[in-house]
């Protein structure tokens, strides 16, 4: 009794285990095929693009060229006057001499009528100087003016080749058709020896392409006579014969394969398929299902020795309980052991942390004190600005203080001879005079003194206002004008007034540099908002910004004028002041020439202006 009870509970599990591999062998077998029959599937798309690909490209690299060759003055006087030798001679050369160049296979001249009148093979046995070709259909659609494309066996070498075809126009008749064939052999080769059979096939579905050559000729339709007469008529493949292939179309697994059966041999393909509309061809990519059925028994296969693995892992695994206390004991031990480790390691980053803050430490005071440099740096550059504006202010002083002088004895003298109302006028002129001194003055102070750092509402035309006050010196010196459009509304950005005013006074007196002493001396400073932003551009006439500089042009100390005339720090300056602001700043050279600034900046809604500032 008691081993018939043993029996019993050994006997449920092993018809569970059959069961479970006879689903394996039935519903896994099924799925298995599948899957490999749309991984090949896949696989043969991918190479089915890759072949259309290649095709197409190599017919785009040449179809634009029988039109070019028509275009030659050499072949449009030769078929003006076919009969003459000479322009024949001229046309061959040239023809063998641009074949040469592009590398393809034959190009020729055919007149209205079909005989080929110049070849760049004319020196060769096999030349087509005085063969017909009124019946090819590429001849046929360029001498009605069209373009023409056709694939054929060529009738004298014998060799397949892909023909373009364009008329020659003199005037608007078509006075003859130049064609030019190129060979296909190339990208056929490199088909051969894949994992996939890779066919071509013409519209009456004739192979003329294919990786197996013993395929070329056969048709995978059943051949027709209307078929056979219009490839006859086009002599497509001049004398080869033409065969049916051996193949049969089936269902299978929910998708259709073919059977080719050669030398009592049949082969099962998987086939996928493109049509390219422009050559009129249709590309096969043929996978043999034989690869994908021997993975799937080999898949079915592995699957029923991973069930019996299980099983007998399963037996081990019973028989092993007796060791599990002691495999616990050993890990319980491993574990306090890699708690220690973790300990110390803990330990180890805790100290390379403290190192790590006491770095960042040192590299905040470094960036500090970086930043306490910079500033320096700008306001050196605006010190530097105002010593080489020194020279031109004082004759700007001079002149209203020379007025000064003459209107103030003109008053004494009027005053004398009691002519008050005239006196007052020169009084009040006195005052003018004053009151602009005051205003350079004003615009030099504020521009000399340091900025702090806090940023806000800049009113963007108050600043160039001040700009222009301060840069008049200099547009005068150089003959130059200064334009300015702010738009229609006032516009207000997020800056420091003080230093976006030093900013466009280093980008106007730059563009005074380069306009000065040139015919046209303009000077363009334009602002508008978008999405935001707002873009100020200033645009000079002058010779632009080389291009072996354009990257440089904002480093410290390049400059570009003579000893003496900068530092090559303004626009360093200017680039990192703008950076401050959360703008950008940057320069290119203007489609019409001149440089062309551009300053983006933040707009803003109110305009007050930054009272430390």
């Amino acid at each position: 009794m008691q081993h018939f009870l043993y029996g019993r509970r050994w006997m449920w599990p092993g018809l569970a285990l059959a069961a479970l591999a006879l689903a394996i062998v039935v519903l896994g077998g099924r799925l298995a095929t599948r899957a490999y029959m749309d991984e090949a599937e896949a696989r043969g798309q991918t190479t089915l693009r890759l072949a259309v690909s290649a095709l197409t490209g190599q017919i785009s690299r040449y179809k634009a060229l029988p039109q070019l060759i028509a275009d030659n003055d050499d072949i449009q006087l030769m078929l003006a006057s076919p009969d003459d030798p000479a322009l024949r001679d001229v046309a061959n050369r040239y023809l063998k001499s641009i074949n040469s160049l592009l590398e393809s296979s034959d190009i020729y001249v055919i007149k209205p009528g079909g005989d080929t009148i110049a070849a760049s093979n004319y020196d060769l046995p096999t030349t087509f100087v005085g063969e017909n070709y009124s019946y090819r259909p590429y001849y046929q659609d360029a001498i009605h003016g069209g373009l023409g494309r056709f694939f054929a066996l060529g009738v004298m070498s014998n060799m397949r080749g892909y023909y373009f075809s364009a008329p020659v126009k003199l005037g608007e008749r078509a006075a003859g058709v130049v064609v030019l064939k190129v060979h296909i052999e190339e990208i056929e080769a490199s088909w051969r020896g894949g994992d996939f059979e890779l066919t071509v096939t013409d519209p009456e579905g004739i192979i003329f392409m294919s990786s197996r050559p013993g395929w070329l000729y056969s048709s995978m339709k059943p051949l027709t006579s209307e078929m056979l007469a219009r490839t006859t008529a086009s002599r497509r493949y001049s004398d080869a014969v033409l065969r049916n292939l051996p193949v049969s179309r089936f269902m299978a697994d929910g998708r259709e394969l073919l059977a080719i059966s050669e030398r009592g041999n049949t082969r099962e393909f998987l086939e996928v398929a493109e049509e390219m509309p422009e050559a009129g061809w249709t590309v096969h990519v043929l996978a043999d299902t034989s690869s994908a059925r021997a993975q799937s028994l080999s898949a079915v296969v592995l699957a029923l020795l991973a069930l019996g693995l299980a099983a007998l892992g399963s037996a081990i695994i019973l028989q092993r309980r007796a060791r599990l206390a002691e495999r616990m004991q050993m890990q319980q031990s491993a574990q306090q052991e890699l708690e220690r480790r973790v300990d110390e390691r803990t330990a180890d980053l805790a100290l390379v942390n403290t190192r790590l803050e006491t770095e960042v430490a040192e590299r905040r005071a470094t960036e500090q004190q970086l930043r306490q440099t910079q500033a320096d740096l700008i306001q050196a550059g605006k010190l530097a600005a105002l010593g080489q504006m020194s020279a031109a202010l004082s004759h700007e002083f001079n002149q209203p203080l020379a007025a000064v002088k003459t209107y103030a004895d003109n008053a004494a003298i009027l005053i004398d001879r009691e002519r008050v109302a005239e006196a007052r006028d020169n009084v009040s002129r006195i005052s003018s005079l004053t009151d602009r001194m005051a205003s350079i003055s004003k615009h030099l102070r504020n521009f000399a003194r340091k900025p702090n750092q806090k940023l806000g509402a800049v009113s963007l035309q108050e600043v160039v206002h001040d700009t222009q006050e301060i840069v008049a010196w200099r547009l005068k010196a150089a003959d130059a004008t200064l334009s300015v459009d702010l738009g229609p509304t006032p516009l207000t950005v997020k800056a420091g007034a003080v230093r976006l005013q030093q900013v466009l006074v280093n980008i106007v007196t730059n563009a005074a540099d380069a306009v000065e002493g040139l015919p046209d001396r303009r000077i363009e400073l334009v602002a508008r908002r978008k999405a935001g932003k707002v873009t100020i551009t200033v645009r000079d006439h002058g010779p632009g910004v080389p291009k072996a500089i354009a990257e440089r042009i904002f480093d410290p100390f390049f400059s570009t004028k003579g000893v003496g005339k900068g530092l090559g720090l303004g626009l360093s300056i200017s680039y990192n002041i703008i950076k401050d602001f959360g703008g950008s700043l940057g320069v290119l050279n203007h489609p019409e020439g001149g440089a062309l600034f551009t300053i983006d900046l933040d707009a803003m809604r109110s305009a007050m202006r930054e009272a430390a500032e």
